[in-house]
């Protein structure tokens, strides 16, 4: 019954911003690990930001100063903040959970689209 579901991506001209939101449902993101992943045509999936069980994050040098992700435990939902986007971030984004001792779960994706 666990179902991940993305929303808040768009078409946005180089240098603007976007939020994407991935909300979770027959599971807790408060005690899991949650992830931001893209995929651009031709390329294989990448990480771009995750968040841990305490807090802590990492994120991808390419994204580093312009991305933030976040939790917000009471909607139980995780956010990916996208600021001074570039074309070359064009790509489907999805958000994972990573249960310990359970299989990952993955979102249906969301298309971000950075072009002029």
């Amino acid at each position: 019954q666990v179902q991940l579901v993305e929303s808040g991506g768009g078409l946005v001209q180089p240098g603007g911003s976007l939020r994407l939101s991935c909300a979770a449902s027959g599971i807790l993101f408060s005690t899991n690990v949650g992830a931001w992943y893209r995929q651009a045509p031709g390329n294989k999936r990448e990480l771009v930001a995750l968040i841990s069980r305490g807090g802590t994050t990492n994120y991808a040098d390419s994204v580093k100063g312009r991305f933030t992700i976040s939790r917000d435990n009471a909607k139980n939902t995780v956010s990916l903040q996208m600021n001074s986007l570039r074309p070359e971030d064009t790509a489907v984004y999805y958000c994972k959970i990573e249960p310990w001792g359970a299989p990952d779960y993955w979102g249906q994706g969301t298309q971000v689209t950075v072009s002029s």
